[in-house]
């Protein structure tokens, strides 16, 4: 088995020295996405909801072009800049993974790359 390098168009491009995603095996790991729109480049600053299912929708593209889906995913870590908006986010969460969840954490944490409000990345299954 070795190491396969995931990457698409359709999810925002790596802004460091890293891939969007890699898959060894049957697992699938994305790199943290953000809430980049994939085709105008741009943050989503002030919206959690619109934040939260944008940075969804760039994992589902990565774990499309792995050959998976969000009811593939095993895990999930979210990082979040304030905890006050821990619920709403969940809700926009819950809409995505509405049966048969994954195991999650959520951080609450100081600093995002560019200032983001939401962080997400996952493990799943091919």
């Amino acid at each position: 088995m070795q190491k396969q390098i995931i990457a698409t168009e359709n999810a925002p491009k790596a802004i460091g020295p890293y891939s969007q995603g890699t898959a060894f095996g049957d697992l699938i790991f994305t790199s943290g996405q953000l809430p980049i729109d994939p085709t105008t480049g741009k943050l989503i600053e002030d919206d959690i909801k619109t934040a939260t299912a944008q940075v969804i929708k760039n994992v589902e593209a990565i774990l499309q072009e792995a050959g998976s889906s969000l009811d593939k995913v095993l895990r999930a870590t979210v990082y979040i800049k304030d905890m006050a908006n821990f619920a709403a986010m969940n809700e926009v969460y819950a809409e995505f993974f509405n049966t048969n969840p994954p195991a999650r954490t959520c951080y609450q944490v100081a600093k995002l790359p560019m200032d983001a409000i939401v962080e997400i990345d996952v493990i799943a299954h091919k």
